[in-house]
């Protein structure tokens, strides 16, 4: 039960709520005291005002320009890249585009400080290799050479102790013959200056134990030079069996607007060959890479390496062409090697008949698959410039490196 003075309290409070009540029915409702603005709060101001206009801050919206632009650049790049490079297609290329390529039967040279037996090196005497190839095919040889020199290019003089020849086999495959290489100075053989401290040999597997095994032959050199013991190491990729051989029969067609050279090869085993030809215009100088890569059935069939049409009238060699140093292989697939050679064929195969551009077109390559990388290239390209000009239309956007500028 409330005591008398809390009875009274709440009394006073109903009252002075009905007085209140009676007092807003009065009249209509005025309207609410504007607020009034409190004072700016006083002590140490830690940052500036932020500027209307002027620099964005970093992260913002000049960072998100800079982006787009990049992507515009990069699109842009990439679209005229492929343009670019999708002119000739890429069974005929222009020699410059291949330097590597250009003389495959060219000597492998190198030179390194001399490598001691046990490990380390002699950091005074360096040693000269050269090997006339990589590749064997059944028949074929490989010429190897090596001598001694100081810092000053001086020879210093060296004696071959042991020089073998081996098969790299892995696993459980049973080791392969080792057979001896004799190396000489005497001007014979593929040594071509006797007395020159250069010394040489040649490994001819298919007159060897290792005519039967297909793989990396691998030669170990011992010798001695400086009066230290050191050792160079030969390897060769070997075909024991032809899967193809050349017929002799080369042949030539000005045909779709390109020049083509047909050349005859005997197919023993079926399935895809890649062959690789140089073409050099009259005055000797390389003018292009045509290359051969389709499947083939058994039987007498021809390798077609052609000249693109618009390779010719871009370049304009000097008339005629002149087809040499073609190799290729048999791809196998999923095994290691990868490959059975075809014998190459060095130095001129075939000299041009064709004196003159008639029938030679200035078309650019068209494929299906040209086609639709240019237009996913394109669709990108115009998608990143949209960004951009959505993004900022007060500024142009960066010019194209192959296409007019479009918004």
């Amino acid at each position: 039960m409330l005591s008398r003075p809390a009875k009274a309290l709440i009394g006073l409070g109903v009252a002075l709520a009905a007085a209140l009540g009676l007092w807003l029915g009065r009249g209509e409702p005025e309207a609410a005291p504007r607020a009034v603005a409190s004072p700016p709060p006083t002590g140490p101001r830690f940052f500036s005002p932020v500027p209307e206009s002027g620099p964005a801050i970093p992260g913002g919206r000049a960072e998100r320009r800079r982006q787009l632009v990049e992507q515009v650049e990069l699109t842009d790049h990439t679209y005229c890249s492929y343009l670019e490079g999708s002119r000739y297609p890429m069974e005929s290329r222009p020699a410059a585009q291949n330097p590597d390529q250009l003389h495959p039967n060219q000597p492998v040279t190198e030179m390194h400080p001399m490598r001691l037996e046990g490990g380390g090196n002699q950091s005074n005497v360096f040693l000269q290799t050269s090997q006339s190839r990589v590749y064997l095919a059944a028949g074929e040889a490989a010429a190897f050479s090596l001598r001694a020199v100081d810092a000053q290019g001086a020879t210093v003089p060296i004696v071959i102790t042991r020089a073998l020849a081996q098969g790299m086999t892995y696993g459980g495959s049973r080791p392969t013959p080792q057979v001896a290489l004799s190396f000489a100075d005497d001007g014979g053989g593929a040594d071509p200056v006797a007395g020159d401290n250069a010394y040489a040999a040649v490994l001819a597997p298919s007159q060897t134990g290792l005519a039967g095994f297909h793989g990396t032959i691998r030669t170990e050199v011992r010798y001695n030079a400086g009066g230290r013991n050191g050792f160079a190491l030969f390897d060769v990729i070997y075909t024991p069996v032809l899967p193809a051989s050349w017929t002799g029969q080369v042949r030539e067609a000005v045909e779709n607007g390109s020049l083509s050279f047909y050349l005859g090869l005997e197919v023993r085993q079926p399935g895809r060959y890649i062959v690789t030809g140089r073409v050099d215009d009259a005055r000797g100088q390389p003018f292009a890479l045509a290359t051969f890569n389709e499947v083939l059935a058994v039987g007498t069939r021809e390798v077609k390496l052609t000249v693109f049409g618009k390779l010719m009238t871009d370049e304009r060699p000097a008339l005629p062409l002149r087809l040499r140093d073609v190799d290729g292989y048999l791809l196998r697939e999923n095994v290691d090697p990868d490959r059975l050679l075809v014998p190459r064929l060095e130095g001129q195969v075939f000299a041009s008949r064709t004196r003159n551009m008639n029938g030679v077109s200035d078309a650019e390559w068209q494929s299906e698959e040209r086609a639709r990388y240019l237009l996913e290239y394109a669709k990108d390209r115009n998608a990143a410039r949209e960004r951009l000009a959505a993004f900022d239309p007060s500024q142009p956007l960066p010019p194209s490196a192959c296409v007019p500028a479009a918004r």
